[in-house]
């Protein structure tokens, strides 16, 4: 329980991670009500260019960026096809940080690396704007409750406990008979074609750098090398790693894995180990 640490830790640390973009004055909108309520915030934008609706690009996005802010960090992120739905805004307080945001899955990546501890349903209208819309609640809920928790109200106010919330595919592979399932997380500008997989998951079931990996990438099958650099293998040789985010990338040598192998965000990956060098 971190309940006001916020205000005890003297952070005022907001970020936003939305698929807003630049060109609206939709970011600005939710600055303004943050600052109107908490001027001494100090906001950081993670990022704007979420493809839109695309929840897994930001839940990882989200995920790779949000430890290494300070402890106590509020961090708003707003990817939410479902607005104006009865999907919940709601607050994640884990060992760290506070996520606010729709219960869609967006922020649970981040906040299982972290250890969720409590999960509220934000209901609580005196935390929101007077005049709720049906497509903004990035302005009207969630940058207000941010606010109000960074002056160190207490998150058990902003409404009930629940234990409900959303859990989405994406946010923890499986384990079966000696395999991983996971899926594509996010495929960067280089082509490496990030997992869901952690370093921590491949420990589960034997593998470790050095270790020959089979990879069954939606239907293709490959065996390729855990390797500790892109180096370790020839030029335009295909390799796995763990990457900068701590997650199981499927990478090519100074290539792009995801036009060679046609991956996309949402296919498949199963993982086991072939043998070991």
């Amino acid at each position: 329980m971190i309940e006001n640490s916020v205000d005890e830790a003297n952070v005022s640390i907001i970020t936003l991670l939305s698929d807003f973009g630049l060109k609206d004055p939709y970011v600005a909108e939710m600055k303004a009500i943050i600052l109107s309520i908490h001027p001494q915030t100090h906001i950081v934008d993670i990022t704007h260019e979420i493809e839109k609706f695309n929840i897994r690009m930001g839940a990882f996005v989200l995920a790779s960026a949000t430890p290494y802010f300070p402890a106590g960090t509020i961090h708003v992120a707003v990817v939410d096809p479902g607005v104006g739905t009865k999907r919940r805004p709601i607050i994640i307080e884990t060992k760290r940080n506070f996520y606010v945001g729709p219960d869609n899955g967006l922020l649970m990546l981040a906040a299982q690396k972290e250890g969720v501890g409590h999960v509220y349903h934000v209901d609580n209208p005196q935390y929101m704007l007077p005049r709720v819309s049906r497509t903004f609640h990035g302005r009207d809920i969630f940058a207000p409750v941010a606010a109000h928790l960074a002056k160190g109200s207490p998150q058990s106010e902003f409404g009930p406990e629940i234990q409900d919330y959303a859990l989405p595919e994406f946010a923890k592979p499986h384990v079966r008979k000696g395999e991983l399932l996971g899926e594509v997380l996010h495929i960067d500008d280089f082509g490496n074609i990030v997992s869901n997989i952690s370093a921590e998951d491949l420990e589960k079931i034997g593998i470790c750098e050095g270790c020959s990996l089979r990879v069954k990438l939606d239907g293709k099958t490959l065996t390729v090398k855990l390797c500790s650099a892109y180096g370790e293998v020839p030029a335009k040789t295909p390799l796995a790693i763990i990457g900068s985010n701590d997650f199981l990338e499927i990478s090519i040598n100074q290539g792009s894995a995801s036009r060679t192998f046609e991956a996309k965000i949402g296919d498949s990956l199963r993982v086991s180990l072939a043998s070991s060098n």
